[in-house]
């Protein structure tokens, strides 16, 4: 699974990531530091990345329509966050993108916990 970390994420996740043998490319490295939200989330697409952010406005599927992406990953911080509470999401993530793939969902990533975003069913018709 292909990853790109927003720039809100730092190094020691990129390295968590890729300890855990994922291909993990940074937006300061890839040099689009203050990029709007729509030139990464289309470059993410272009790479065939999932997205992995802080960012709460990734994790509105109005805006950003997991279906059409290689998956978003928002990760959730207590309101008064440590470097663990960080670290602890950062393994959440490891442990599920381990066992399923994100491609074309939206998970919202806390402590222990992977909510996955289920669009309603659209009624079908008769």
């Amino acid at each position: 699974m292909r990853l790109k970390l927003d720039e809100n994420l730092g190094m020691g996740t990129a390295e968590l990531l890729r300890q855990a043998g994922r291909d993990v490319a940074t937006v300061p490295e890839q040099g689009m530091r203050g990029s709007p939200d729509r030139a990464l989330i289309e470059a993410c697409q272009r790479e065939g990345r999932c997205l992995v952010t802080l960012d709460l406005d990734f994790g509105n599927p109005f805006l950003f329509n997991p279906s059409d992406y290689a998956g978003i990953a928002v990760i959730r911080l207590p309101q008064r966050s440590t470097p663990d509470d960080l670290h602890d999401g950062v393994q959440t993530l490891i442990g599920a993108i381990q066992q399923e793939s994100v491609e074309g969902n939206l998970w919202i990533v806390q402590r222990g916990r992977i909510r996955q975003y289920q669009p309603e069913e659209e009624a079908e018709d008769g």
